[in-house]
């Protein structure tokens, strides 16, 4: 009898452990679509002297439906549309960026946590951590997020961008 009470309470004691252990390494997990809401609005970013991009996301269904132009002198020298949406099976974004002049690009964007977000090519999503090109932001407030372009593993272009009312 003894012999089955100790059997039982390291048991019982091993399921709780494995229950508690459990629930510390298990991460809720984060609303995608309410995340991607922080952006939503009017943008603009300061990239050089008299260059400025001025960035549009407008909520369109789970998604975004944005308009970026950039100017340099007052001079337009660069328009894109992007529409994203979001994928329930990946948990993540899906988005086309068409670049008048250029090629299109499908890019994934997902948030790794409340305020950081990444986007990598749809060719890299399979191992995001070797993509040749990705994007790493962060929300800094409801009026000031930023960018980081990374290239080979190096930041090439951090863009901050500023809420404009």
């Amino acid at each position: 009898m003894k012999t089955f009470c100790l059997t039982t309470m390291i048991v019982v004691f091993l399921l709780i452990s494995s229950n508690t252990t459990q629930a510390q390494t298990t991460q809720p997990k984060l609303n995608q679509v309410e995340l991607l809401k922080q952006i939503i609005g009017n943008w603009k970013v300061d990239m050089a002297k008299d260059t400025v991009l001025y960035w549009d996301a407008k909520a369109f269904g789970t998604g975004l439906e944005c308009t970026d132009k950039t100017y340099a002198k007052d001079k337009l020298i660069s328009e894109e549309k992007e529409l994203y949406g979001y994928d329930s099976k990946l948990d993540k974004y899906v988005g086309v960026d068409l670049v008048k002049g250029g090629d299109i690009e499908v890019w994934v964007l997902w948030f790794t946590s409340n305020t950081k977000f990444e986007a990598v090519h749809l060719s890299d999503i399979s191992n995001p951590d070797k993509a040749t090109v990705k994007a790493e932001g962060e929300v800094k407030s409801p009026d000031a997020y930023l960018n980081n372009f990374i290239m080979n593993g190096k930041v090439v272009m951090t863009y901050n961008f500023k809420r404009v009312k």
